[in-house]
């Protein structure tokens, strides 16, 4: 039994771990601004454990126990929902239901220990889920951990280790293939129009339905990405930050034959509505299977892009951009795409000797 004072907050800690007499052992935490606070407090918790009258105070200056489960649901709505996008909001419910929830749900937040996450991982990999599958889980995991805290509903989280991963590959289609798809697409005007729109600016499905004829500048040849669409919600792109592409000539051209009075929407249904994923997810299976290829989906448009430009040596950190990456690390998995990179790379070694026997040599004529 401690009143200490804790590291990381101006608060006065008390600490108590007390067997009760049938056996059953309970470790009572709470806090307080002062330490003569505290110290009335561990008296009163102290009397009432021996007087066997110890009840867990529920107002709202105290902790209250909860499950998993329980705190879930405060999660989403006072976390989630505030802090993250749509479609982040639902993949961490779907985890938390498929995952969390099944192995971890009648366990009290404050009681989870290193043990149950292990116990957690082993589980989930014994259902054959990748380990990026299971990472995300845990990451899941670890963010619900670190707000309880802040909320101040547990103490000291345990650590939440991931797994080591490989790194995930992506695929893409090559230079005939991505002619062969646009073949495949031509049957439907409004089809290849979105699948060659994507492959000349590498932008997301949901932000390809979203964008609209005020995002292009036609005489300067460049479009602003300023929105994306998810499930009935018009969000800003992933990351948060809108950004410019540059328009080829045959895509500028192309957007001109283009223009319609349908509406505000570049590419839309007949009557100017939003196209429907699941109609596209569709669509671009059939143009595959016309075309004679595998059938992919609309992101591997987004990796044709960021590939091509690699393999026509563009600088990684311009794909980037393009891309609206937040950091380098994910515009990497392309470089392996430029070998002649590093190829000229090590020819420069070739070119530095000659360079010193040219130097030696001349430095020898002129009596040097």
């Amino acid at each position: 039994m401690s009143v200490r004072k804790r590291k990381d907050r101006d608060r006065w800690m008390i600490d108590i771990e007390y067997t009760h007499p049938d056996g059953f052992k309970e470790r009572i935490r709470e806090s307080s601004r002062t330490k003569k606070g505290a110290e009335k407090r561990h008296r009163e918790i102290v009397n009432a454990l021996e007087a066997g009258t110890w009840r867990r105070r529920e107002d709202g200056n105290d902790r209250k126990p909860m499950t998993l489960t329980e705190f879930a649901e405060e999660f989403i709505e006072t976390y989630a929902k505030v802090n993250n996008k749509p479609s982040e909001v639902a993949s961490k419910e779907s985890i938390l239901k498929r995952y969390l929830k099944p192995a971890l749900g009648k366990r009290r937040m404050d009681q989870l220990k290193l043990r149950d996450i292990e116990r957690l991982k082993a589980k989930l990999l014994a259902k054959s889920l990748s380990p990026k599958t299971v990472n995300n889980a845990l990451a899941v995991l670890s963010k619900m951990l670190r707000y309880a805290k802040d909320l101040d509903l547990i103490d000291d989280p345990p650590r939440v280790r991931l797994l080591k991963a490989p790194k995930p590959g992506f695929d893409f289609l090559d230079f005939e293939e991505a002619d062969q798809l646009l073949d495949g697409a031509s049957y439907n005007r409004e089809w290849y129009a979105m699948i060659f729109f994507t492959l000349r600016t590498g932008v997301r499905y949901g932000e390809l339905c979203e964008l609209r004829w005020a995002d292009v500048n036609l005489k300067a040849g460049r479009l602003m990405v300023r929105r994306s669409y998810y499930r009935g919600n018009v969000t800003t792109p992933k990351g948060g930050r809108e950004r410019e592409i540059p328009l080829s000539p045959k895509t500028l051209e192309f957007l001109k034959r283009h223009r319609h009075l349908k509406g505000e929407l570049i590419f839309c249904k007949p009557d100017g509505g939003r196209r429907i994923a699941r109609r596209a997810d569709v669509a671009i299976k059939r143009c595959c299977r016309k075309a004679g290829l595998r059938e992919i989906s609309w992101h591997v448009l987004r990796h044709t892009f960021a590939s091509h430009l690699v393999m026509n040596g563009v600088p990684i950190k311009t794909v980037q951009e393009l891309l609206g990456h937040a950091t380098i690390e994910m515009t990497m998995r392309y470089a392996h795409l430029s070998p002649a990179v590093k190829c000229d790379a090590v020819a420069t070694l070739d070119r530095h000797e000659e360079n010193e026997r040219h130097h030696s040599g001349t430095k020898a004529k002129n009596g040097g």
